[in-house]
């Protein structure tokens, strides 16, 4: 699902709020979530599920398989995401 769909579907049911306040909200709301993620802290939105960060170490021996040339891959950080246990039961109904 799109963004300008989640806020058709947020102007529906919420018919009171503008549509320019809800994409506001819903900017404001997604970039909380970034931010916390880049301070390395997780997020729980309970029924939902937790965003988090996981490092992956660097490996200093990797190869490119077009040239099978070795080349060095430094450590990054990944997203992740863990389905709650209700979202988990509502998907496998």
């Amino acid at each position: 699902m799109s963004k300008p769909k989640i806020i058709q579907k947020l102007k529906i049911r919420n018919s009171n709020i503008g549509k320019k306040e809800l994409e506001k909200i819903f900017d404001i709301f997604f970039q909380q979530i970034s931010d916390a993620l880049q301070d390395m802290r997780s997020i729980e939105i309970r029924s939902l599920g937790t965003f988090f960060i996981k490092e992956i170490k660097e490996k200093k021996q990797a190869r490119n398989p077009r040239t099978g040339e070795i080349i060095y891959v430094p450590k990054r950080n990944k997203i992740r995401f863990r389905a709650s246990k209700r979202l988990k039961e509502i998907i496998n109904k």
